[in-house]
């Protein structure tokens, strides 16, 4: 059985460098036979928070928040694709998880960062680790972080240099890792219903 995964995407910067980072990897687990899709916030055009999606009366939510609501719902785990920016998060992403709560509950995610520099992004993706798990998410121990991002990744997503080849060894305990979750949370799931 395939795992349905959804990676997100929040840069909404016009010189995106972290686009390659998420081509990666959707194309890295689609060639597992994982059911993979990219959820890019800036092409969704989400809008800043205002009220969550739970907060709209049943059918009054905006298009837009119903059909990635009905996503998130549907996946097995989750893959944040994060950049630093001033050591901490990017807004777009952190605002597009804000509008859901319960949806992201009892299920897996993994966090892949980057940035332009030596760091790859460490800081956000320890900031995103506690946001997460505060929002009801199995953060996975295995972490991908690629730095500098121009020098490891073609523009359109492919290793470069020593920089990628490091990238493409580590994804498999990468992706090993979230799939073992995904199948143990699939599994709980269908032998108990969540306690709330």
């Amino acid at each position: 059985m395939s795992n349905r995964i959804l990676v997100f995407y929040g840069s909404y910067r016009s010189d995106r460098m972290g686009i390659r980072l998420a081509q990666f990897v959707v194309e890295r687990f689609a060639a597992r036979g994982d059911d993979v899709e990219l959820i890019d916030a800036k092409a969704i055009g989400m809008p800043m928070l205002d009220r969550m999606y739970k907060e709209y009366p049943k059918g009054d939510a905006p298009a837009a928040l119903e059909k990635l609501a009905g996503q998130i719902r549907a996946a097995d785990g989750f893959v944040f694709v994060t950049g630093e920016y001033n050591w901490g998060m990017q807004p777009g992403l952190k605002n597009l998880t804000d509008h859901f709560l319960e949806e992201w509950f009892w299920r897996p995610a993994a966090i892949a960062s980057y940035s332009a520099g030596r760091f790859s992004g460490a800081r956000a993706a320890m900031a995103w680790h506690g946001t997460l798990s505060e929002m009801g998410m199995v953060v996975i121990s295995s972490s991908i972080s690629v730095g500098p991002i121009a020098q490891t990744l073609s523009e359109d997503g492919k290793p470069t240099g020593e920089g990628g080849n490091a990238l493409a060894r580590s994804f498999p305990r990468f992706a090993d890792d979230l799939a073992w979750w995904m199948e143990a949370a699939r599994a709980q799931r269908e032998r108990k219903k969540p306690p709330y």
